[in-house]
């Protein structure tokens, strides 16, 4: 069966399209919008999708418009930009490393942003929206040295990945020592926010997410073709004209600004970014780094991982960023028992 097919534009154009991808991502779509309408009547005071839906669109009573917009909408937008922006940040890590173990997670990129976080929480006892600013910078730091770390003429993949699992121990060290210098209140707060959750986001944390989406996204998208063909090698990249250096760069630093976002707005979420793009790609059976299956598929594991929280423990009582990384162990094991016994490990 045939899953590409050319497509003639009104200038001319032949673009190929891959059916099976965009009917992937399409499906991907749709069950994460309905997981987000799910997740929004879900609750201490549950509202049938029905009436999640008049809501939306301005024909709630006063009650729904209420929780609907104010409380339960805003969690679920994170949930889903968040989700998205840790699927096309491993997508993009995965792609440039050449390597399937290179996610932010294993990188060190989620410890940054952790240490960052710490940081103003243990020695400066931040609020809300300093101990975010402390995660962006913390990534970004985090990310800046593993290039520099893992620059000689260039980046390859497997330095990238074993300059990031050193510089992850080293901050993961960092971190337990600042715990070890907090108080008891202040520990308890890291230890939340370390373990990756939805509650109590509002508006405040959709707005920047969305705008750094908003600009990310279509910079990534519009570099993916270099990504591809690098994917084939540096020395075929420089013969098909891509400026190899310039293009990673750049990916690099949008995943970078991409999973520091996503961890300053809901905590070190596990395993989305490992586990989403390998999954689309499975889905799709498409070369390449397939970066908006991957993007489509974060944002439905993270809105449906929560929804699972909240229906088997209820609202609050565990953190999203416990059942991501229960069910991303299980696929890593799960993935290595199939890797060995294929002969690739």
């Amino acid at each position: 069966m045939k899953t590409n097919r050319a497509v003639r534009t009104p200038g001319g154009l032949s673009v190929r399209l891959d059916v099976r991808a965009l009917t992937v991502v399409v499906l991907l779509l749709l069950a994460a919008l309905t997981a987000s309408v799910v997740l929004i009547g879900t609750g201490d005071f549950p509202i049938p999708a029905a009436d999640v839906l008049r809501t939306l669109v301005g024909d709630g009573n006063a009650g729904q418009e209420f929780i609907v917009t104010e409380l339960r909408l805003p969690r679920v937008l994170v949930g889903l930009l968040v989700g998205a922006s840790l699927g096309l940040g491993g997508a993009l890590f995965q792609s440039i490393s050449r390597n399937p173990l290179g996610s932010p997670d294993v990188l060190g990129l989620g410890q940054g942003a952790t240490a960052g976080a710490l940081t103003m929480i243990v020695l400066f006892s931040g609020s809300a929206a300093q101990v975010a600013l402390g995660a962006l910078v913390g990534g970004l730091v985090t990310g800046f040295a593993i290039y520099v770390l893992a620059w000689k003429r260039g980046v390859h993949g497997y330095r990238l990945v074993l300059v990031g699992i050193g510089v992850s121990a080293i901050v993961t060290a960092v971190n337990g020592y600042l715990l070890t210098k907090s108080d008891i209140v202040d520990a308890a707060r890291a230890v939340v926010w370390m373990t990756g959750s939805l509650d109590g986001r509002d508006w405040n944390q959709v707005w920047p997410l969305l705008a750094l989406c908003a600009v990310l996204v279509p910079l990534v998208l519009v570099n993916s073709r270099g990504l591809r063909m690098m994917e084939m090698g540096d020395d075929v990249s420089y013969a098909l004209g891509v400026r190899v250096e310039r293009v990673r760069l750049l990916l690099m630093l949008s995943a970078v600004l991409l999973t520091a976002s996503a961890t300053a707005a809901a905590g070190p979420v596990g395993f989305v970014a490992l586990t989403a793009p390998q999954l689309a790609r499975r889905l799709t059976r498409s070369p390449g780094p397939n970066l908006v299956p991957a993007m489509v598929m974060g944002a439905a594991l993270l809105v449906t991982a929560d929804w699972l929280s909240q229906r088997a423990f209820g609202a609050g009582q565990l953190p999203v960023g416990v059942v991501t990384g229960v069910l991303g162990g299980v696929y890593l094991l799960w993935l290595l028992v199939t890797e060995r016994r294929a002969g690739r490990i």
